[in-house]
This record gives C-alpha cells, sequence and structure tokens, in this order.
C-alpha cells in the first residue's frame, strides 16, 4: 500500500496577549506564532473508508479527533465520496498549548487535498481549518506570523532560528477552562508589529494566561521557576501546559532534558519560519504520485 507521510510541526506561541471579548463570546488575541522543526507525522492512504488510527492508545481516533472532523469538513465542502486510511504517529503532548491537534488537522487538510485530488487553494484551506479552530490556519499557510482576531489575520514574519526547550508538567490543561477564568486579563492594549521580533521574549510582552493557568495547575508555576533557575528566561505557550525556554545552544537543552523531575517530559526544537510540513509538501507528493501511478502500471501490464 502506498502511503503519503507528512509531518505535523508544533508551535509556541512567543507571547499572547488577551485585547478583548467579542458579543459571541470568542477572545480577541495577538500572538506571535513560532513553527519549530518537531512534531507529530501522519501517513495518508487510499481507502474504501475513512479510518483513523494511532499509536498512542490514549489519543482518540473517532470522531472526536480534529484529524477526522477536518477530513468529513472536506467530503462536505467538496462532495468527494472517496476514503483514507490515516495512520497518526503522536509526539506532542495533548493539551499542551504545542498546537498538536490543530497541526494535525491542517496536515490532514492538506494532505486529504492532495491524496483526494481536490485541488482546493490555500485560502480555502485556510478558511474551513477556521472552523475547526483559531490556530489551524497558522499550520496551513505554514509560516511562522503575528497573529490577530481569534487567531485569523496572519502576518507572515521571519524569526531568528532558535533553539528551544519545551517541557510538558505532564498534566492537561482545558483551553476552555482557563479562557473562562474570571480573573483571566481580557483588556490588554493593542501592540504594534514591532521593528525587532527580539522584543516579544525580552520586554512589554507576555503571556496573559499565565497567571489563570498558574492559580489552576500549581504545576505550570513550579516548571516557570524551575526553567527560570535553569535558562534565566521562561514562558508558557497558549493556554498550558507546556512552558519554554530560549536557549543559548541546543546541547544546553540535550542536558536540561536529562535533569527533568519525574513526570515531566520534554524536547529540544528550533523554531522555523517555513513549517517543515511544506518544506517537503511539494517534493513528497511529487514522489507519491509518481510512485502511484507506477503502482497503476503494474497493474495494468498484468
Amino acid at each position: 500500500m502506498t502511503m503519503l507521510t507528512l509531518p505535523a510541526p508544533g508551535k509556541l506561541n512567543l507571547f499572547l496577549h488577551i485585547t478583548g471579548r467579542r458579543p459571541d463570546g470568542y477572545h480577541e488575541l495577538q500572538t506571535l506564532f513560532a513553527l519549530l522543526d518537531q512534531g507529530d507525522t501522519l501517513h495518508f492512504a487510499a481507502a474504501d473508508t475513512l479510518t483513523l488510527e494511532c499509536d498512542q492508545a490514549e489519543v482518540p481516533t473517532d470522531h472526536s479527533n480534529l484529524i477526522l472532523r477536518a477530513a468529513r469538513l472536506l467530503q462536505t465542502h467538496t462532495g468527494c465520496q472517496e476514503g483514507a486510511r490515516i495512520v497518526l504517529e503522536k509526539h506532542l503532548p495533548m493539551g499542551g498549548g504545542v498546537g498538536g491537534g490543530s497541526s494535525d488537522a491542517a496536515t490532514a487538510l492538506l494532505g486529504l487535498n492532495a491524496l483526494w485530488g481536490l485541488n482546493l487553494s490555500e485560502d480555502t484551506l485556510a478558511e474551513l481549518g477556521l472552523s475547526l479552530g483559531a490556530d489551524v490556519p497558522v499550520f496551513v499557510r505554514g509560516k511562522s506570523a503575528w497573529a490577530e482576531g481569534v487567531g485569523e489575520r496572519i502576518t507572515p514574519v521571519s524569526l531568528p532560528n532558535d533553539a528551544f526547550l519545551v517541557i510538558h508538567p505532564g498534566i492537561h490543561v482545558s483551553t476552555a477552562r482557563i479562557f473562562g477564568d474570571r480573573q483571566l486579563t481580557r483588556d490588554t492594549p493593542v501592540s504594534k508589529l514591532p521593528a525587532s521580533l527580539e522584543v516579544v521574549l525580552t520586554r512589554d510582552f507576555r503571556n496573559d494566561c499565565e497567571a489563570a493557568a498558574i492559580r489552576q495547575f500549581p504545576e505550570i508555576g513550579e516548571l516557570l521557576h524551575w526553567l527560570k533557575q535553569h535558562t534565566g528566561n521562561a514562558r508558557m505557550t497558549g493556554t498550558g501546559a507546556c512552558c519554554f525556554a530560549r536557549l543559548a545552544e541546543v546541547q544546553q537543552g540535550q542536558h536540561l532534558l536529562q535533569q527533568l523531575p519525574q513526570h515531566w517530559t520534554g524536547f529540544v526544537a528550533r523554531s522555523c519560519n517555513t513549517s517543515p510540513l511544506h518544506q517537503i509538501l511539494g517534493e513528497t507528493l511529487a514522489k507519491f504520485r509518481e510512485t502511484q501511478n507506477s503502482g497503476k502500471s503494474a497493474q495494468t501490464s498484468k
């Protein structure tokens, strides 16, 4: 069986400001997405029905999973009746704030668009992705980005190729619970895109969700304290639970991974201005189609 294999990279919110709340209850945000060179992997193969498998038993493989919801959305939008066998290799922590579910959904949209020959544009896929989650469009676009609104207004940016230590404290944080916190800051003044993006890690920028997360999940406060002790800097990504620190070098992060307290897990990654998915998408699709055509030719000659 010929399978199309594509990455679903993680992300960090280098800062996250909540600037207001809309009448429909959604929060107005400003954030800076840094895409990472580490993440999940999805495999796609043509099939009569639509199925999802995962190498991690705790990951749901029913229609609560954004991957299958993305697939169904494509079918509904286009009238496509094709199926697919999808296999997920899960590496990013669930409920970690590193975009695992959203990135998986974006890779599913791009991968199935190719597998099924739908030829939908990136704009259309990003619009469809927004209905699945506010972070999905940035993964569809595949560029590190300054984002506003609920995350749908995206301006690509160029970031330094920094190394980060990302740590998960072994807990699951509900985004709805954080945004429902009564003491959550919701009136941070709107910022302009700075001339130097270096300042978002050093001055006047923060994650407005950190205080609420620490109140509800003391483990996050302990993790931030540990990171600051060992690196001098620390910030939570998204609504948690993962926190990160910028590193002087990758080796520093590898060394700290050996010292993690029990129940914590982590990884070292570099930020990248173009998603690993988009870096290989064209070449991978070309090889996949060549393999498919070779298989069809071999069957025809029998």
